[in-house]
């Protein structure tokens, strides 16, 4: 049965240049990966630098463990940010497929540090990762009639 006080709803797909715009305007996202065979979610902070996603960890996380057993090949990770209104349940959400590797530059390093401040510092949240988008997916929530994805 549908409700005629309720908005009718549509959804979007986003394409690559535009989700990666939304994703860059937002300081908060998560990032999965396996941790003992296992998916695993974690709430963290990033910027965009060079069209890859960055974030800030520490010795003992497991996506800085896992990062540093795979070396250069990285870890499969996926990233998803959204920016949705809980009441009217409009807005977007991106995610971002992709290969998690540890920096390992330090001039690299000391200039992720001075872009991005980690959201729950602690002792040892020295080091980064960089992961490189190979499949990005997004999809815009918005009113039947509403506006469209821009592009670019």
């Amino acid at each position: 049965m549908i409700r005629n006080d309720v908005p009718t709803r549509r959804s979007v797909d986003l394409d690559r240049v535009e989700a990666l715009r939304l994703l860059a305007g937002v300081p908060l996202g998560r990032v999965v990966f396996t941790r003992q065979a296992l998916p695993t979610v974690r709430p963290v902070n990033h910027v965009l630098d060079g069209g890859d996603i960055v974030i800030r960890t520490h010795e003992g996380a497991a996506l800085t463990s896992q990062a540093q057993q795979a070396g250069g090949a990285g870890v499969v990770v996926a990233y998803e940010a959204d920016a949705i209104d809980p009441d009217t349940h409009l807005g977007w959400s991106v995610v971002v497929t992709g290969y998690a590797r540890l920096v390992t530059d330090p001039e690299e390093l000391a200039r992720i540090r001075g872009l991005l401040e980690p959201w729950a510092p602690q002792q040892g949240t020295d080091h980064a990762v960089r992961i490189r988008p190979d499949l990005v997916t997004g999809v815009l929530l918005t009113e039947a009639g509403g506006p469209a994805a821009r592009s670019g």
